[in-house]
């Protein structure tokens, strides 16, 4: 049997809910059509449904028609939610859009159409109420075939070769075989259907059950059953509702795609934690139970194939739009909550109670945001309109028993930017490392946030890469105006930075974060607010007060259309100035007059700055989205605010926005700071590296081109090393133990220590002197050869010179020869002959060091190995002053005779 998913879309009042029941009653599945106004309809079971005679939840029933086997989806009507049936889209084998023959095609038909078409559902089109008086057949296809698709085709015609001409211009191969044949074949009519070139149109009345035995039988004769070559699949599926039963159970509605879905199988997942705040987490879970619904009662199944809609229990984390298995995640929904709510609590209730109630309604709603505002502790929701306020705070009551008020709403606003800028973002705890440069650019109206990476491997790796990138995707950003979701916007990853060592993927989500704070503290920001095109029709003689309303209200409209004694105005208009104007257009009409409004899109507020003035927004105490970074220093990680951050930063992108080019390529300029442009080198000053850092930059470089035979050794003459065979196992070579020697960059360690470099502020020849008192004293405790190296390359005319201080090697370079390249130098020629050991802290000379096999010492190091030394001379003093008595005398210990 084929089986499809069907869903029943509609404008309000065109009669949807009315022939879901007439296609249940055709096909056998109910003996009784039900009635909305008689609140007996088969899928509106909720209380409030029939109260109100509206649909607001999605419903499923199932039939099966000929060799036909139909899950019909029945979704909501109301603007108001119209999210509800937009995440329905995303299952749909094929949709009926309903249009009533009274009315024609309305806005919201319009705004459908475009939401099938955004998710490439095939459509079959009813036109109901052609009973009524005044319904015209051909003036209501021409009208579709105008506003929607000019390949809307009359399915009911009688007229055959007129059908089959009108189906054959539709694609051009078709045509050439049916000038030919003179016929068109099933299976073609079927494709152009499942592809979106034909659209089906049917003509009846669902409340007297005319044209719905048409209706079916296209559905049964062109529909197509694209899961049937799934089933053998891997596992997939959609989720596109979440609901709870009676008893509370937790009811994921889904699709499976492919493959076959059993009671008792294991389902992994990502689930969006903290409300699209935090991050994703990854979970597995067991599947209880399969139901298949059919209004209020449900059948208990043991495995769902390809193609089959089915409720889930025992699944905690899913929500709409969410890929199971192979299936991949859903793109973001069109349809937006533009009004915001404060939450007004009965003064027994807290927040902190109420919040995770909410936070469930919110899972079975997700256009129902709930929003935790920190700074004004405050609850907030957004929604589609009043309509869905109102049954919310009914929800409210019957679920928790809480009566809830609601102050006076506002619009949900945007942010974006006028002009590109560079954001940075750096996160450097002690044993953390990440930077991150992006660029920001405006984007077009409607295109939200688009991310993608302009950055070279060489830079950043690839993995890293794609780490920041999701990060960038998996939050909604908060603008710096008032703390309203950043849209419109392209962020492009243009640079970054990792440690081998200390980096960890939480680094990285924290640059990024700060990187996009940053950069919009830099830019200047723009406030959107939500437009809605609207379509106002009022009594001819009204229309110079509509039209004056409307620019009263901030909007635009075009020439008004006059047919007969009733005038049509269309155009956009601020949603903040349209709210509650209906109320007005019924008024002074005496209820002639309507107004319908569909969310056009965000574009630049009208009254931004009286808007911002009632803003209590400050982005620099918002602790959840910092605009500053995190640096370290000495050991320890101290904040650098974001106008201070590009210059702590360790990479330069200062000269993206003028010069792109000569930052990707083969000649790409360098991006550390440490470089300088125009001699290639790397300031000391500005960049310390790790030791693992360092081996891993010789791994790729320096020991691929090494040497195997020693240079011979030139100036400082080296004493042969001493053997000293160490006892060992036999079955293992002996080992030689080296000579030990130590290297110290002289003024180097003088301007890295503090109290020399204070000496050195007074005079550089006490510095230098002090140093080697010290030297001195290290030496006596380690025993190693000290060889102490300055600078005297600026002195014209000289030469090496090389003397000894006490019990240390003192060396001053020779013209034109700094200290960093006689160490080089000595560390090339003797690294294989001796254990040799540099100090110093300058980064381009560690990488040179490393790579020649040496050992190092940075000036703190050293430092801390001089306090030790001391250390340890001062216990033994104490210990012999305890051993001998409280005086030491000179001749102590001396065994030879005096001379008298």
């Amino acid at each position: 049997m084929k089986r499809l998913v069907i869903g029943i879309l509609a404008h309000v009042d065109a009669g949807k809910t009315t022939l879901s029941e007439a296609m249940l009653f055709e096909s056998g599945s109910i003996r009784k059509m039900g009635r909305v106004d008689n609140g007996d309809a088969f899928l509106d079971t909720d209380t409030m449904e029939k109260e109100r005679g509206i649909t607001i939840f999605s419903k499923q029933a199932v039939f099966a028609y000929k060799d036909l086997e139909v899950t019909l989806l029945d979704t909501p009507g109301h603007v108001d939610f119209s999210a509800e049936m937009e995440r329905t889209l995303q299952v749909l084998d094929y949709a009926v859009l309903v249009i009533s023959g009274a009315d024609g095609v309305q806005g919201h038909t319009e705004t459908l159409w475009r939401l099938l078409t955004r998710y490439h559902v095939p459509v079959f089109l009813f036109v109901n109420k052609m009973d009524q008086p005044d319904t015209d057949r051909k003036k209501l296809l021409s009208d579709m075939q105008k506003k929607l698709s000019e390949n809307c085709l009359d399915f009911s015609s009688e007229d055959k070769d007129s059908f089959y001409e009108e189906l054959a211009v539709c694609e051009e191969s078709l045509l050439e075989g049916f000038l030919e044949e003179g016929s068109i074949e099933r299976e073609d009519i079927c494709r152009l259907i499942a592809e979106r070139k034909v659209f089906p149109c049917f003509f009846g009345s669902a409340l007297r059950k005319e044209g719905v035995d048409l209706l079916l039988e296209g559905l049964s004769v062109y529909g197509t059953n694209a899961y049937a070559l799934k089933r053998g699949e891997s596992f997939g599926a959609r989720v596109f509702k979440i609901a709870r039963d009676a008893q509370g159970n937790r009811l994921t509605y889904l699709k499976v795609t492919r493959g076959v879905l059993k009671a008792r199988d294991i389902i992994k997942g990502k689930s969006v934690a903290g409300q699209n705040e935090e991050g994703i987490e990854d979970w597995a879970e067991k599947v209880n139970q399969l139901r298949v619904y059919s209004g209020e009662k449900f059948e208990a199944i043991t495995e769902a194939e390809a193609g089959q809609v089915c409720a889930v229990t025992g699944l905690s984390y899913t929500y709409p739009g969410q890929g199971l298995g192979e299936e991949k995640e859903e793109q973001l929904p069109v349809l937006e909550p533009v009004l915001t709510y404060r939450v007004v609590l009965p003064s027994e209730v807290s927040a902190q109670v109420m919040l995770p109630k909410l936070r469930l309604l919110e899972e079975e709603e997700p256009k129902l945001h709930v929003i935790w505002e920190e700074q004004l502790k405050e609850i907030q929701i957004r929604v589609m309109g009043e309509v869905q306020l109102e049954i919310l705070q009914r929800m409210i009551k019957d679920r928790f028993g809480i009566v809830v008020e609601f102050s006076d709403g506002s619009v949900v606003y945007k942010e974006t930017i006028a002009e590109p800028v560079i954001g940075v973002g750096h996160f450097e705890p002690l044993r953390h490392y990440a930077e991150v440069h992006l660029l920001l650019e405006p984007g077009e109206v409607g295109s939200g946030l688009q991310f993608a990476a302009q950055c070279s491997e060489d830079i950043l790796k690839k993995n890293w890469q794609r780490l920041i990138l999701t990060h960038l995707e998996e939050r909604k950003h908060r603008g710096v105006l008032m703390g309203a979701p950043v849209t419109d916007m392209k962020i492009t990853l243009i640079a970054g930075r990792a440690h081998l060592k200390h980096t960890e993927g939480g680094d990285f989500r924290q640059a990024t974060y700060r990187a996009v704070r940053q950069g919009l503290m830099e830019a200047k920001s723009v406030l959107l607010e939500p437009f809605y095109a609207f379509r106002l029709e009022v009594p001819d003689k009204m229309i110079g007060r509509a039209m004056t309303d409307i620019e009263r209200m901030n909007g635009k409209f075009d020439m008004p259309l006059v047919e007969g004694d009733r005038a049509i105005l269309t155009g956009q208009v601020p949603a903040s100035a349209a709210n509650g104007y209906q109320k007005e257009v019924i008024a002074y009409t005496q209820g002639k007059g309507s107004l319908s409004c569909e969310l056009k899109g965000y574009y630049p507020c009208h009254n931004t700055e009286e808007v911002l003035a009632g803003s209590r927004y400050n982005p620099e105490e918002d602790m959840r989205n910092p605009t500053g970074s995190v640096f370290c220093a000495h050991g320890a990680g101290f904040v650098v605010p974001w106008y201070e951050v590009k210059e702590y930063a360790h990479l330069d992108t200062a000269g993206f926005l003028e010069d792109r080019e000569s930052f990707v390529g083969e000649n790409a300029k360098p991006l550390w700071k440490g470089h300088n442009t125009q001699t290639g080198t790397l300031k000391t000053e500005d960049i310390v590296l790790g030791t693992d850092e360092i081996d891993a930059i010789l791994e790729r470089t320096f020991y691929a081109n090494r040497q195997t035979d020693n240079v011979p050794v030139k100036g400082w003459q080296k004493r042969k090393p001493k053997e000293n065979i160490a006892p060992v196992t036999k079955n293992f070579t002996p080992a030689v133990k080296k000579e030990a020697y130590l290297l110290v960059d002289g003024y180097n360690i003088v301007f890295a220590w503090e109290e020399l470099k204070e000496i050195a502020s007074v005079s550089i020849d006490g510095a230098r002197g002090r140093l080697m008192d010290i030297l001195c004293d290290y030496q006596a405790t380690r025993g190693m050869e000290l060889i102490v190296v300055f600078d005297a390359y600026r002195v014209q005319g000289h030469v090496t010179e090389i003397s000894d201080y006490h019990n240390i090697h003192v060396v001053y370079t020779k013209e034109a020869e700094t200290a960093d390249q006689y160490i080089e130098k000595f560390a090339h020629e003797n690294s294989k002959k001796y254990d040799v050991t540099v100090a110093t802290s300058d980064g381009l000379e560690q990488i040179i060091i490393r790579g020649q096999g040496c050992k190092l010492l940075s000036a703190r190091d050293l430092w801390d190995e001089v306090e030790r030394a001391r250390q340890k001379n001062r216990e033994e003093y104490i210990e012999v002053r305890k051993e001998g008595g409280s005086k030491i005398y000179l001749l102590d210990g001396f065994e030879g005779k005096i001379e008298e």
